[in-house]
């Protein structure tokens, strides 16, 4: 079988850079340029690293893992790597990444062109039309690279070019203090990362239904296709958080959101912008909905032996997305904060410990990584819920990089060394008895 690796990783990529970007993450880099003004450099760094490089550095390391999470994350332990697995795919799925997508379609696309619909209407028909694009799955990243990701960079290229060569205003100084933080930690709300975790399961079927069937072969189309996504991601996130800056100057910075965006695409464009951003919005969602409601029907398809079938999981997916949908895209991006602020940094030491594995001998080392970083994430968790503690914030002033959106770093090295400490102790008194 003759493969066209280069049309195979630009097929994937521009699936992957669809997949990627949606959910309403377009609502985020502006938002962040915002805050930061003409600090919009700093911040648009630390973004990258959560928004892009950790997405890229996931979607390699499931490939790595063999394209399953139960090698991804089960050196834990099976039941860890099950759990943590569940919690990802309803994250990403019915719990908040697929009603958002709902929601950012209604409050973005729909709502500024045709004022008077109603959101149980809006909602119905999104979520039918990612029932019958997720209904049957063979082909999918071919159909959203072919068929939905030109639309989407058509749209976005518009906006971003006029509003970069005709800007709206300047950036000015916000007074933001840790505008890279606050760069690094707003880029778990896009959930790429966690996403690149599920998505990865997709392109490593995709890539053996092309006939990549060795490893190196699979990792290098897999390179290429993540290097794709992420120019496209560099350029749409960091011309849409540019936008944010320009704006410090002509709007409040407590503007939200939704509102943020809008305003910038109607300044740039007019009335027509409106239209503009609706066409680019739905696109953007919709690939992202039919990704993970996908990725939902097979993992829990898969992990139930067929009990609970594809098509079931789907359209019990579908459901149950469509009615939070309805709560609207502020009350799931707050509620989704203290869940992310948990889950992402073990995401990240997962990611970053998998792409290493090779050199990885005792493998004791992800479980006190991953402990260490859940000990100190749970806390940050409970902090975005308003649990307050002077022991909390003992524990804060003395970790080192807490200011800088890394503060779970430190405790992630202790775990490991403690792991490494307790499995030589075990072996030597082992050893002693056995003797």
């Amino acid at each position: 079988m003759i493969k066209n690796n280069n049309k195979d990783s630009l097929i994937i990529g521009l699936a992957l850079f669809a997949m990627f970007f949606g959910a309403g993450n377009l609502i985020f880099p502006p938002s962040i340029g915002i805050s930061a003004g003409d600090d919009w450099i700093s911040a648009m760094l630390g973004f990258f690293l959560t928004g892009i490089g950790m997405p890229l550095l996931g979607i390699i390391a499931i490939t790595k893992a063999g394209g399953t999470l139960e090698n991804f994350a089960s050196k834990i332990s099976s039941n860890f790597g099950k759990i943590f697995g569940i919690i990802i795919i309803v994250i990403l799925g019915p719990l908040l990444g697929v009603p958002r997508t709902g929601a950012t379609t209604y409050e973005m696309g729909i709502s500024p062109i045709f004022e008077n619909v109603s959101p149980i209407l809006v909602s119905i028909i999104f979520f039918s039309l990612t029932l019958f694009l997720t209904i049957k799955p063979t082909g999918i990243i071919d159909r959203i690279g072919k068929l939905l990701t030109p639309i989407l960079l058509i749209m976005l290229s518009i906006i971003i070019y006029k509003g970069v060569t005709m800007p709206i205003g300047t950036p000015i100084n916000s007074a933001s203090i840790n505008t890279f933080a606050n760069g690094f930690t707003e880029g778990y709300q896009t959930m790429d990362a966690l996403g690149a975790i599920i998505f990865g399961g997709i392109i490593f079927n995709s890539l053996l239904e092309k006939g990549y069937k060795d490893k190196k072969s699979q990792l290098k189309v897999t390179l290429k296709a993540g290097l794709i996504s992420s120019i496209g991601l560099v350029l749409v996130y960091g011309g849409l958080l540019y936008l944010g800056a320009t704006a410090s100057s002509v709007f409040e910075s407590d503007i939200t959101k939704t509102n943020l965006t809008i305003s910038i695409v109607a300044s740039i464009l007019g009335e027509m912008g409106k239209v503009v951003l609706g066409i680019c919005v739905s696109a953007a969602c919709l690939t992202t909905s039919v990704g993970l409601i996908a990725t939902f029907g097979n993992f829990f398809s898969d992990i139930t032996k067929g009990k609970l079938s594809y098509k079931a999981s789907v359209i019990i997916a579908t459901i149950i997305s469509a009615l939070i949908a309805n709560l609207g895209v502020e009350n799931i991006v707050a509620f989704s904060e203290p869940i992310l602020a948990v889950i992402y940094p073990v995401a990240i030491i997962l990611i970053v410990l998998n792409l290493f594995d090779d050199f990885i001998k005792n493998k004791v080392i992800y479980i006190g990584a991953v402990y260490g970083t859940l000990l100190v994430s749970i806390m940050d968790g409970l902090k975005s819920l308003g649990v307050n503690s002077p022991i909390f914030d003992n524990i804060i002033n003395i970790l080192p990089f807490w200011d800088k959106g890394f503060g779970w770093l430190v405790p992630a090295i202790i775990g490991m060394l403690i792991s490494i400490t307790f499995s030589k102790f075990n072996i030597n008194n082992k050893s002693e008895y056995e003797y």
